[in-house]
């Protein structure tokens, strides 16, 4: 199976420092964010092939480089150029590079998060569905927060986990390959296709797509260097548990 990492955004809630470097290239622990991302999904048996697709004629070039000069994984890595067309108009350029692969993992490459790939695949397998997201439905607050009746404060809680109303959707998919074909329909009366929206939501309708719940496995949406910076203690945990 092909692990597919996106990593063509670019990162608007960054600047300026992705004004100059792709968010997947955010320093963490000394190394980009992708390079964290891509060593841990060469770990899963189950994958064999890791494709990267990212604005590779653009500012994206430096993640090519990166991997082409300083790494090497036991896993194959590709580069497929993006056509900035969306996070699901830009899958479209998969249907050559997954081949006789049913399915494929799809990795947001700003999304660290130490979930055990193996038993998503075997759930999304059961399920039977054409695609399953990762979901959570407790968060770890940044922020303080108060427990208030009356208006007065009764208790103080310290940056939190709370329960949500509605699960998270988070950065990582089971896909399977048979929905490039639907991509590729839509993409003829659309230019700009959302994954989730255009692609996604009218199959939720028919019961098609899984939510894989991560319970309270840790998650992080790198956004920037900021974002790393404070929450340092939560981005070691994780990448301790990557073991990258």
């Amino acid at each position: 199976m092909k692990a597919v990492v996106l990593a063509g955004g670019r990162g608007t809630r960054g600047r300026p420092f992705t004004d100059y470097i792709p968010k997947a290239m955010i320093p963490v622990q000394g190394r980009p964010l992708i390079y964290h991302v891509v060593k841990y999904l060469s770990k899963f048996n189950i994958i064999d092939e890791i494709i990267i697709i990212g604005d590779f004629a653009g500012i994206g070039k430096q993640i090519e480089k990166y991997f082409e000069n300083h790494i090497s994984f036991k896993k194959p890595i590709k580069f497929i150029q993006d056509s900035q067309s969306g996070t699901g108009g830009d899958l479209i350029h998969l249907r050559s590079s997954l081949g006789k692969s049913k399915e494929f993992i799809l990795w947001f490459s700003d999304n660290l998060c130490p979930i055990d790939i193996s038993k998503m695949y075997q759930f999304h397998k059961d399920a039977k569905t054409t695609a399953t997201i990762a979901v959570r439905r407790y968060r770890n607050e940044e922020t303080g927060f108060a427990i208030v009746n009356n208006g007065i404060i009764q208790e103080f809680k310290e940056k939190p986990t709370i329960k949500l109303q509605m699960a998270e959707c988070l950065g990582i998919y089971i896909i399977n390959s048979e929905i490039i074909k639907t991509i590729k329909s839509k993409k003829q009366k659309k230019k700009d296709l959302n994954l989730s929206y255009d692609i996604l939501q009218p199959l939720s309708k028919k019961g098609k797509i899984g939510a894989y719940d991560i319970g309270k496995t840790k998650w992080l949406d790198v956004d920037s260097p900021t974002r790393v910076d404070r929450n340092k203690e939560l981005v070691d945990s994780i990448i301790k548990k990557f073991g990258t």
